[in-house]
């Protein structure tokens, strides 16, 4: 995979790109990072990369000139064509669906806003607004690096063991089963006796009864789009009856 960043603070993504698992994707070939300084796009010997907006207010804009410029010389970068991906609080969530439909895409272009945002003009260039949550940052650097994660490690080789990626958290609509390790009793808690039970059946019950009792009691937003036994969902009705009277 192919990944190409346009940014007006390229060095923040030399740490964290190089670490755990984006970095061992980069070391074995499967991950090409490329970051691209949005002011060498520039004309003017400052280098601007915003200005006022039009009607008045607060704060600046980003320029259209330097983005159209930048996007059109990295996607004749190639190879092949990529998915345009600009960051910011207006676009669409991005989800773990999301994140499973672009680990299938070969390249990718990630366009980092800062300010107060892009002028409207430059969303021509998209093929995808993407949002990591319902905040605002002071840019689109953290977004594009989330995505990066989230992404990276759903492609094929990055992660030591590919059943990892379909039984974490949201994989199913659902949050993630507890986990336990060593040892078997920690300050007089001990681990649930049907993990030690070798009976790969029951465990496999208990992980998802505990999968959907955590998503019910959590977020129970995500329910809807689970796909739920009609025990299940009796599970659920109980969880959330139960927090109400807690509440």
């Amino acid at each position: 995979m192919i990944v190409d960043v346009i940014t007006i603070f390229p060095t923040m993504f030399e740490g964290p790109m190089s670490a755990s698992m984006v970095g061992l994707a980069r070391e074995r070939g499967l991950l090409d990072l490329r970051v691209h300084d949005l002011r060498e796009y520039t004309e003017d010997r400052h280098r601007s990369t915003d200005d006022s907006p039009y009607g008045g207010g607060p704060g600046m804009v980003m320029r259209p000139e330097p983005l159209f410029r930048a996007v059109r010389a990295v996607q004749d970068l190639g190879p092949g064509t990529a998915t345009v991906i600009f960051l910011t609080p207006g676009g669409e969530p991005f989800t773990q669906q999301a994140a499973r439909d672009l680990s299938v895409i070969d390249r990718l272009i990630l366009v980092c806003g800062r300010y107060e945002g892009f002028d409207e003009r430059t969303f021509a260039l998209a093929d995808l607004r993407l949002s990591i949550g319902d905040y605002v940052l002071t840019g689109g650097e953290l977004p594009a690096m989330v995505v990066i994660d989230a992404v990276v490690r759903l492609v094929p080789g990055v992660l030591g063991h590919e059943e990892s990626a379909a039984e974490e958290s949201f994989s199913e609509g659902l949050l993630e089963y507890p986990q336990y390790t060593r040892p078997a009793v920690f300050e007089d808690v001990p681990v649930p006796d049907v993990l030690l039970s070798g009976d790969h059946a029951r465990i496999a019950a208990f992980r998802r009864r505990e999968a959907v009792l955590r998503t019910a009691r959590t977020r129970p937003d995500l329910l809807n789009g689970a796909r739920l036994s009609d025990e299940e969902r009796d599970l659920v009705i109980d969880a959330l009856e139960g927090s109400h009277e807690r509440d």
